[in-house]
């Protein structure tokens, strides 16, 4: 019931949980977040009590996926608020550490990524990220033991790297990726969302407009590069600064060689102002 939720703060008492639940043959769904929870997480949560009996969050603000230059101590963090959706959602436990139980003194270990991580994506904008991403995973999975993890497609080349990291480990979670949960007007949810001025939340939508045109061109037959370029030249002419606007493989993220790939999907990251936004769609 929404109401026995459970916080807690350490490795042991989450395993304790979780082996409880398991003991009374129950499968868990893990979905991590770094809090300041939205619709879209909740999304994850819904998806978790869909595919699991019990559902574990996990809030935690990882310091290893932000470069020095990024918004560390900016980023929202509102574990209260957060708590009462997830009780509201029917969420079974949260999991919210202290930094030092996450990285005690002396932590010193990192997980090394190739494949979809080195894709020239978001690797080639922020070259430290999926190591930090990975690593917190790996470390979350592993503590929780749960059977399935939840990941939005949002953030895809995430869930791709989550997805083989895992699998090249053999740790087995199960990772279940979610759809992207929109606003009405078409912008993906997110965190950041609420750094956009009005006057840029009225512009923000365009992203998820571009990737839907530059797909449809595809998708006619039109030339990837081409229709690549036409959609960065108008994201630039409506105020974005475009790190990256690619059709990729889907599954591997590897360059396009061919149209007749099965699965193509078109990622992309742009700022507008100081707001880094990022989207994806398939083609």
């Amino acid at each position: 019931m929404p109401d026995k939720l459970k916080t807690v703060r350490t490795v042991e008492t989450l395993r304790a949980q979780v082996s409880q639940w398991r003991r009374r043959d129950m499968r868990t769904a893990l979905v991590p977040t770094m809090g300041a929870l939205h619709n879209g997480h909740l999304r994850l949560v819904e998806m978790g009590l869909r595919t699991a009996d019990r559902v574990v969050v996990t809030i935690f603000v990882n310091p290893q996926q932000f470069a020095p230059s990024e918004d560390l101590d900016a980023y929202p963090r509102t574990e209260k608020a957060d708590v009462e959706k997830l009780r509201a959602a029917g969420a079974h436990l949260v999991y919210a550490p202290a930094l030092l139980e996450m990285y005690p003194e002396g932590f010193c270990t990192s997980v090394s990524l190739a494949g979809p991580a080195k894709a020239g994506l978001e690797d080639k904008h922020r070259p430290h990220f999926f190591d930090g991403v990975a690593t917190v995973v790996a470390k979350l999975f592993i503590a929780a033991g749960c059977d399935y993890a939840m990941f939005g497609e949002k953030d895809f080349q995430q869930l791709k790297v989550v997805t083989k990291m895992a699998r090249d480990l053999s740790i087995p979670t199960g990772v279940i990726g979610v759809p992207t949960v929109r606003a009405d007007d078409g912008l993906a949810l997110s965190s950041r969302n609420e750094y956009l001025s009005d006057a840029e939340r009225a512009t923000a939508p365009l992203l998820h407009q571009t990737l839907q045109e530059v797909a449809a061109d595809v998708r006619a037959g039109k030339s990837i590069t081409r229709s690549c370029s036409a959609g960065k030249k108008q994201l630039k002419q409506a105020g974005f600064k475009t790190d990256y606007l690619e059709v990729r493989v889907a599954e591997t993220l590897a360059p396009v060689k061919s149209k007749s790939e099965t699965e193509l999907r078109i990622l992309a990251a742009s700022w507008l102002g100081k707001t880094r936004l990022i989207d994806n769609i398939a083609v």
